[in-house]
């Protein structure tokens, strides 16, 4: 062997000693680090560690270990443990990724704290957050969290009837001769268009109304103009707007136009698009205890109640706001995290940003559903 294949084969063994040393006396933190962990797993010796450490466990889908450290883990399983955190039915939960956590300590004796703990959830239609107050109990030289756990609703065994309007479609098959085309697409309307500067670009704001007597799938594209009448951008309305609209009913949209100026907009033309589809005005969600909260902290709390016998896998719901003089104001929506059981009243909470809450005078909401093989 040569020189310097004898200095590479030294190095190679210095490295790998050196590897199993800091392996060696630093187990868990290089485990948690090349496992993706948001920090190193400590001992829990205050009460934030030991919520630090949950939320580690949590992030990296260690349910068990995760399970095994909670001081009130009698009172549940395991599987009611992981499943009060990704649900118990399919929901946007269910595949939601835990990118990020808060620790907010709000009280500490001697014995026992309570501590506030941000969950920052990514899932494929944006992001949420869910809040947790935890009891931390002391436990000799550690601490020990007990988690809230929120047990699923029972629905009792009923008959639910079923009464409700459904509009199929059957197009023209390729051997029939009764008709040159298929059905005509609905027609739907703009009936309200309200541009706005937020610091995040412009906004556009507006109604549209399935003014047909059968049901659309639609959306708004919008194009801002300059001054000069020439194209400055074109967004539509994404998931911003009531998919589906039943005949005579009216949905709420959003475009926004990130970085762009309203000074610099001459015009803005919409060009509103549906399609027939098939569709029933089942299920039924009702709103209820609907509630307009002011400044600070300014939103729209409620509840969604599924009347239905059928599960609601997701649930969207969009607000509209409107001045005393009933113009147009704000849009804003939330996904529901958790799937919507028959008869089971559901809570939503959709922020208001707090400089337009004071001119707010009243609201409308709808609410866009989600079931396994099933959208309405």
């Amino acid at each position: 062997m040569n020189t310097k294949g004898i200095i590479l084969a030294v190095v190679v063994i210095a490295v790998t000693i050196l590897l199993v040393v800091v392996g060696t006396l630093w187990p868990v933190p290089t485990a948690v680090s090349y496992a993706g962990g948001r920090g190193f797993l400590r001992a829990s010796s205050t009460p934030a560690a030991a919520v630090d450490n949950l939320g580690d466990q949590l992030r990296l889908h260690h349910w068990g270990a995760a399970y095994s450290h909670l001081g009130n883990k009698a009172k549940f399983t395991e599987s009611q443990f992981q499943h009060d955190i990704t649900g118990y039915q399919l929901s946007l939960r269910t595949y939601a990724t835990l990118e990020s956590f808060d620790v907010h300590p709000l009280h500490q004796t001697a014995d026992d704290a309570d501590v506030r703990m941000r969950l920052h959830w990514s899932t494929v239609v944006g992001n949420y957050v869910t809040t947790r107050e935890l009891k931390v109990v002391r436990n000799g030289d550690r601490w020990t969290v007990d988690w809230p756990f929120v047990k699923e609703p029972v629905v009792p065994p009923q008959v639910i009837p079923v009464n409700y309007l459904r509009w199929d479609v059957i197009y023209r098959g390729s051997g029939d001769d009764w008709g040159a085309q298929n059905v005509e697409a609905p027609h739907v309307r703009v009936v309200d268009m309200h541009p706005v500067q937020r610091a995040e670009g412009v906004v556009v704001l507006g109604e549209l109304l399935n003014e047909d007597i059968v049901p659309a799938h639609v959306s708004v594209k919008a194009t801002l103009l300059g001054k000069d009448g020439k194209p400055i951008a074109s967004e539509d309305s994404s998931d911003k707007i009531l998919p589906t609209l039943l005949p005579k009913q009216v949905t709420p949209f959003l475009i926004n136009f990130p970085d762009a100026t309203l000074s610099d907009v001459g015009s803005i033309h919409l060009d509103p698009i549906s399609t027939l589809i098939s569709a029933s005005a089942d299920p039924v969600i009702q709103m209820d205890n609907q509630k307009i909260n002011p400044a600070p902290d300014a939103s729209l709390t409620g509840q969604l109640v599924n009347e239905s016998g059928q599960v609601v896998n997701i649930a969207h719901v969009l607000a509209t706001f409107y001045d005393k003089s009933g113009q147009l104001v704000w849009v804003a929506d939330q996904y529901i995290d958790r799937a919507l059981l028959p008869q089971t009243p559901i809570p939503f909470n959709i922020h208001i940003p707090e400089d337009l809450a004071r001119k707010i005078s009243s609201e409308r909401t709808v609410a866009a559903t989600y079931s396994v093989g099933r959208m309405s």
